[in-house]
């Protein structure tokens, strides 16, 4: 294997390595002393002559983690409080504890201080489901939105129904993307390479992509067929003083998507050359754990038909894993097993959990992640394709998931259907970016925000700006 393959990989699962790391600095790290485990690894690195490159690549990416996990704990009690006390005035710490204890309120010790999940504030009031209730009680009512989801899907069930079309209502957009490096971030003249997002080419999902200009002009695009993570790539000399930015204009048609599922008709998937790496575990986030095993019982029961399982999976994280904020994904060692022990977890967080239980139970699931860009909602997301036979792959997004209907195509409209308000990026995760990045990824498992290097290294998500712009055009 070629050293800069080696690296890649290692980049890629050495979040999950911990049992290689030296037992000494285990230790630390269990303790939350950070610091002191990232210096005992770099004197490792500095004296221990007969450390292998992996040895020498996955210490070093252990000491990136542990301070990008600081960068995403950065409150203290004194900074969460008054958020928490505009719905609890009267909280004292018991409370605190008792939310920490049951894992609503994500604290964790870090060189002595108690720290929070920057978002952990916010969090307490989506994955608590009474203090939810509280807040949702208190806050004004929000004006209705300009776009009804639930209408939405209507309207495609209906028109796929009507038409015996799966892919309907295209919908034409312009997407503006745009990146900036701040300034002085990168020494003058040094030469910084960033990947910007640009649109797969899916037929019946999203076609017609036209690409209409790069900033710089010269660019790379990545190939759809081979690059599972679509990607221009751009270069420019960094300028002391000012910032370096990079922009891509691109159109692309998206279409709205519904298969009709009767659970009557549907089998067993066989698993062929094409289905076999979609029903298989795949380390560190999609492993079919002890517990995830029993648990997984638990929910599907005697069940045998695929349709049933998934309806069942699917209902069960729609009611037991409430959508939170989540950290760096490149700071966890196995994202399946968190939302096992947590019981909260954002978009992709879910989907992970979904594709290792469907896949669990015989059915194949894959991932899929772009941008929603509904006209009040223009967000990262991630959700994927799931497999039923005999009709073949179709999108699944269990963060949307049941919607309140008494129509049941409208109600289970998330496990075989999908809005045409996409932005289709990525077709599977942890993949190669084109050309190979040589420095460790910000972002290991998701490509939605670009990723920028210089020859001195990654440049992490807070030495860089990103804007998103999306015009409807019909």
């Amino acid at each position: 294997m070629k050293r800069i393959e080696i690296l890649l990989v290692i980049w890629m699962v050495a979040a999950s390595a911990q049992a290689q790391l030296p037992a000494d600095v285990q230790r630390l790290i269990a303790l939350g002393e950070y610091s002191f485990a990232q210096s005992a690894l770099r004197d490792r690195l500095a004296h221990e002559s007969f450390l292998t490159s992996l040895q020498q690549l996955e210490y070093r990416f252990e000491i990136e983690r542990l301070e990008r996990i600081k960068k995403d704990f950065t409150q203290t009690e004194s900074n969460i409080l008054p958020f928490i006390r505009t719905y609890l005035p009267d909280i004292t710490s018991s409370d605190l504890t008792r939310w920490e204890e049951n894992k609503s309120l994500e604290s964790r010790l870090i060189d002595g201080e108690k720290r929070y999940f920057n978002y952990a504030h916010y969090n307490l009031f989506r994955i608590d489901p009474t203090l939810r209730r509280i807040k949702a009680q208190k806050d004004a009512p929000s004006s209705p939105a300009d776009f009804d989801p639930i209408e939405h899907s209507r309207h495609i069930v209906e028109t796929a129904l009507r038409s015996g079309s799966v892919s309907v209502n295209p919908l034409r957009s312009r997407i503006t993307y745009s990146l900036a490096v701040h300034a002085d971030a990168v020494p003058p003249g040094k030469m910084i390479r960033c990947w910007l997002p640009y649109a797969m080419e899916i037929g019946g999902r999203q076609e017609n992509v036209r690409l209409i200009s790069t900033e710089p002009q010269q660019r790379i695009v990545s190939d759809n067929r081979r690059d599972l993570h679509r990607t221009v790539y751009l270069e420019k000399p960094a300028v002391a003083g000012q910032s370096t930015d990079f922009k891509v204009v691109f159109e692309m048609t998206s279409l709205g998507y519904y298969q009709p599922i009767d659970a009557a008709t549907c089998r067993q998937a066989q698993p062929d050359s094409e289905l076999e790496i979609y029903l298989a575990e795949r380390p560190p986030h999609v492993v079919f754990t002890p517990e995830i095993r029993v648990l997984s019982r638990e929910i599907v029961g005697d069940e045998t038909n695929p349709y049933r399982i998934a309806q069942k999976l699917f209902a069960w994280i729609d009611h037991n894993i409430p959508w939170a904020s989540a950290r760096e994904y490149s700071t966890f060692r196995n994202i399946s097993d968190y939302v096992y022990h947590n019981r909260h977890a954002d978009c992709g967080m879910q989907t992970l959990f979904f594709i290792t239980l469907c896949r669990l139970n015989g059915i194949p699931a894959r991932w899929q992640s772009g941008w929603y860009i509904e006209p009040s909602d223009d967000t990262m997301h991630d959700w994927g394709e799931i497999y039923f036979a005999p009709y073949g792959w179709v999108p699944m997004d269990v963060t949307r998931g049941l919607q309140e209907s008494d129509d049941p195509a409208v109600e289970w409209f998330n496990l075989s259907g999908m809005d045409a308000y996409r932005w289709i990026i990525n077709s599977d995760y942890s993949q190669n970016l084109y050309p190979t990045k040589i420095h460790p990824r910000s972002e290991t498992i998701d490509f939605q925000r670009g990723e920028v290097e210089w020859e001195g290294g990654n440049l992490y998500f807070d030495q860089w700006d990103w804007d998103f712009a999306v015009e409807i055009l019909n």
